[in-house]
């Protein structure tokens, strides 16, 4: 039996109160345990596959996207039809475009730069992260120039980078490695947060040195921090490669986008960034496996 405290006598609570009370007023009142509602255990946020729900958007976008293009409402210039960008797709893939290269060859440079990018910052801005998030002579160290740069947009720096490095490979490379190198070394700044201190102190009361509190505690605990920050750092990488193909690039995905805009292909500009959206989303189902798999735990403690 559970029991409840009646309001103050005398106040138009306790009268009220009183109505419902079987015991007098300021007095423990007893109360039956079947008259409290059930509560469903609450289940984790987002739950459940939305495969379908997604299915059915894209479906339902084409089909928008047809219906536009097919009653005229919006000029084909503007908005090419998709049987008009399924054309240009085959006719890059066969290399009948400006430049003659097939896509093929502009699919491969993109990823050679952007992948080559992406792993040069995984392999240095993870380590500079979690050495910033337990060292404040390395916060001291690294976070100005980190937190300088990182809200700067590729084409201010763009310049400087091509008078430094000249206009090679080395330039797009490096515009691509500095724009995912920030967010990578904020999650894994962020993620050394997430080890809490009676982790800590547990590891450090079994006789755990320093290292192998960082080794064993507070890298598991950062690594879904700094999955998410990959998964954001390869957006950033694919966004900035456009940028990196301006500097005199003959061949890459961007600059095959670029030179059809400078002859008014919409269809083909629209099938680059279709090309270049579905090799990202395609990186970005494979990061979200590898977190499942390395970070099972995510979300559910």
């Amino acid at each position: 039996m559970t029991y409840r405290l009646a309001h103050a006598p005398g106040t138009r609570a306790a009268e009220e109160f009183a109505l419902e009370s079987p015991g007098p007023v300021g007095t423990w009142a007893p109360v039956q345990a079947g008259t409290l509602p059930a509560v469903a255990p609450f289940d984790v946020l987002g739950a459940g596959s939305s495969r379908w729900i997604s299915v059915v958007t894209v479906a339902a976008l084409v089909g928008l996207w047809t219906l536009a293009t097919t009653l005229a409402w919006v000029p084909p210039l503007f908005l090419p039809s998709p049987q008009a960008v399924w054309r240009a797709f085959v006719a890059a893939w066969q290399g009948n475009i400006q430049g003659g290269e097939p896509l093929v060859q502009h699919l491969k440079w993109s990823a050679i730069r952007v992948f080559g990018a992406f792993a040069l910052a995984v392999v240095t801005a993870v380590p500079i992260g979690i050495a910033m998030g337990v060292s404040r002579v390395a916060r001291g160290v690294f976070d100005p120039p980190v937190e300088f740069y990182r809200p700067l947009p590729p084409l201010a720096y763009l310049p400087l980078i091509v008078i430094w490095f000249g206009i090679d490979e080395t330039a797009k490379i490096l515009l691509i490695y500095l724009a995912c190198f920030a967010p990578i070394a904020l999650a894994a700044k962020a993620g050394v947060r997430s080890a809490s201190m009676e982790q800590l102190n547990a590891a450090a009361s079994m006789g755990a040195s320093r290292w192998q509190v960082v080794r064993h505690v507070v890298i598991p605990s950062a690594l879904p921090e700094i999955l998410v920050g990959l998964r954001i750092a390869i957006g950033f990488g694919w966004t900035t490669l456009v940028a990196a193909e301006m500097v005199a690039a003959t061949v890459g995905v961007g600059q095959m986008v670029l030179n059809a805009s400078n002859f008014l292909r919409t269809d083909l500009v629209v099938a680059g960034i279709l090309v270049i959206g579905l090799v990202a989303w395609t990186f970005d189902l494979l990061m979200r496996w590898v977190e499942v798999r390395l970070a099972p735990w995510k979300g559910r403690v």
